[in-house]
């Protein structure tokens, strides 16, 4: 079995976690795997960067002057802070457009406090408190920009919808006609692709000069540097994107997804990184990230101290008492095999 990650209960492991690794470099050569690097994954919101391209490269950022942190915003599965809000919000007010106009529905935010003051002024949850909500607000703004209708723009043929078609299509360099398109849990097409595509996807993130449109390279760079100049807008206090971009200082550019997936890519060496947890548990995803980092020698020299807390993190009980860890039990296997048709 490809078990990545063991929970222990005392010295007793408990639980296991499947999961598929793939790590792939900017050539598109899948270098190291473990598990099935070719598992067809859904990302969900480990390809907001890609969805955020169009943004940039229609013209909407530039008319509606987005700033780096409302780019990186645009990126993000935020915690529903008051600075998360305020920029979505943002985002619509420049683009001529009311909160009403997001479809991307609402939730009760990770961060505690806000919800706990929208319940104090009896407020209601609005669609702006969605993690997803400055994402929607880009498309929105996109949608605008280009004159089209902006009541559609999350169903799968708008043109908004169908410009991040052609991104991911060029960028992860898996033909568009072999995706399959679900619908992700804020209401816009989420693509299933092979997990190694995602890996290569974030290798040109990391290096954009390996894409051929100089004018897409000029765009990934841009919302990469926002993203990492950024990262308390990707994510929040306490979230992994966040902390992980910070302690890495730029270097690393790095995005969560749903269901367990996690993908980055290092801006020096150009690797991309691709992980799936097997059956969706969010708790075994960032100590098997950070365990990928340290068997590529990325970050040992001080970052991945810095994460100490995601790596084989500590199970306490109610009481608050220490009871058992997570604890990553993968090693990576060498390969050689080109993703390019």
């Amino acid at each position: 079995m490809n078990v990545v990650a063991n929970v222990y209960r005392g010295e007793k492991v408990e639980s296991s976690h499947l999961g598929h690794i793939a790590v792939v470099h900017p050539d598109g050569t899948l270098l190291y795997s473990y598990g099935d690097p070719f598992r067809l994954t859904y990302a969900r919101s480990s390809m907001k960067p890609l969805q955020a391209i169009p943004i940039v490269e229609t013209g909407a950022a530039d008319r509606f002057g987005l700033e780096p942190a409302d780019l990186s915003l645009c990126c993000a599965s935020h915690s529903g802070e008051q600075r998360h809000r305020s920029r979505a919000m943002g985002i619509l007010s420049r683009a001529g457009q009311p909160e009403a106009v997001l479809q991307c529905g609402t939730h009760v935010p990770r961060d505690e406090e806000s919800y706990k003051q929208l319940i104090r002024e009896g407020k209601p949850l609005t669609p702006v408190f969605s993690n997803c909500s400055g994402k929607h607000s880009g498309m929105i703004a996109t949608a605008t920009h280009m004159g089209e209708d902006v009541s559609t723009y999350h169903l799968p043929d708008h043109p908004v919808q169908q410009r991040i078609l052609d991104v991911v299509e060029d960028i992860t360099g898996y033909p568009k006609e072999k995706i399959y398109m679900g619908t992700d849990g804020c209401g816009v097409p989420v693509h299933e692709l092979p997990l190694a595509n995602y890996a290569w996807a974030f290798a040109k993130l990391a290096k954009p000069e390996v894409v051929k449109s100089p004018e897409r390279q000029k765009a990934i760079q841009r919302i990469t540097d926002a993203m990492t100049a950024h990262p308390e807008m990707v994510g929040g206090n306490n979230r992994y994107c966040t902390d992980l971009m910070t302690a890495f200082k730029g270097r690393i550019v790095g995005k969560a997804g749903a269901e367990s997936v996690y993908c980055l890519g290092d801006r020096k060496t150009g690797l991309g990184v691709a992980v799936k947890i097997e059956d969706g548990g969010a708790r075994a995803i960032n100590p098997v990230v950070n365990e990928v980092l340290r068997q590529l020698g990325i970050g040992t020299d001080g970052p991945l101290e810095e994460l100490g807390a995601y790596t084989n993190p500590l199970i306490k009980n109610m009481s608050g008492s220490t009871v058992g860890r997570i604890e990553t039990v993968f090693t990576l296997e060498a390969v050689k095999q080109s993703l390019r048709a």
